[in-house]
């Protein structure tokens, strides 16, 4: 069975989204994740949005080299959020050609986090996209427990997109994973990290968002994750790592240690 494997963003984040098109081709991935909208607002803010000499770059990028796009990011829903800003971003992503959007739950109220991701989805069927909500131990929906917690109800195509050091960072169960259904899953996101978590927030940040390690390389029980997931998953290789590489010396890497591990 042949998976769709996809670069993330964050792997590559050091170049601006077309280079990062051209990479995924180059290394053999399949697909690749674009991020619309920055996850800090440190972050370089590229011009990926409407109408631009970028997207249009990236139109003819993707049309060129056949690569699709797996994934958009990053919908942050926090308790003041305007999903009618987030409309232009979706629009680009249907232009596109993207599946999925990687939603990040920031706010502390569940019954508003709910609504919120409710509409989101209905808003998102009208591009033809799927949200998938992430969780990640330091937001106000750290475990897939609370994550399905969010999503239930919802009418609309929606998921949990388990990521691998996020996975094992909070307190989850790989049976937690059993009790997700199959239509709720979409793709994951792999990695690999140091087994032991780390003690305070900032360092559980600067790990995920720039230190993991390939996978194979840590101590996360990825065999198992994976075996507890569906074996048709698509995966996304989301792998910044802290060690000097190139980009696509890093994107090569991270395909070749994904592709022994899932054979």
């Amino acid at each position: 069975m042949t998976r769709a494997l996809g670069l993330a963003a964050l792997t590559v984040l050091d170049v601006a989204p077309p280079v990062q098109i051209a990479i995924a081709a180059e290394a053999g991935y399949s697909h690749v994740g674009l991020r619309l909208i920055p996850a800090t607002a440190e972050e370089v803010r590229h011009p990926i949005v409407g109408d631009t000499p970028m997207v249009r770059e990236v139109e003819r990028l993707l049309a060129d080299t056949g690569m699709k796009v797996l994934d958009v990011e990053i919908f942050r829903l926090t308790l003041d959020v305007r999903l009618d800003a987030f409309e232009p971003a979706m629009a680009t992503a249907a232009r596109l050609g993207a599946r999925h959007m990687l939603v990040a739950g920031n706010d502390p109220e569940p019954a508003r986090l709910r609504d919120s991701f409710a509409r989101l989805a209905e808003l998102a069927a009208r591009y033809g996209l799927t949200p998938s909500l992430e969780p990640m131990p330091w937001t106000d929906v750290p475990t897939v427990q609370a994550a399905q917690r969010i999503i239930e109800g919802v009418d609309q195509p929606a998921g949990v997109l388990v990521d691998a050091i996020h996975f094992f960072r909070a307190d989850n169960r790989l049976s937690d994973l059993a009790g997700l259904p199959r239509h709720r899953l979409h793709y994951m996101q792999l990695c690999d990290a140091p087994a032991e978590r780390p003690a305070d927030t900032a360092e559980l940040i600067r790990q995920a968002r720039s230190d993991r390690l390939f996978p194979g390389e840590g101590g996360l029980d990825l065999r198992a994750l994976v075996h507890a997931l569906p074996p048709d998953l698509p995966v996304s290789l989301e792998i910044p790592v802290a060690r000097k590489m190139a980009p696509l010396a890093r994107a090569r890497r991270a395909l070749e240690a994904a592709r022994l591990f899932l054979s």
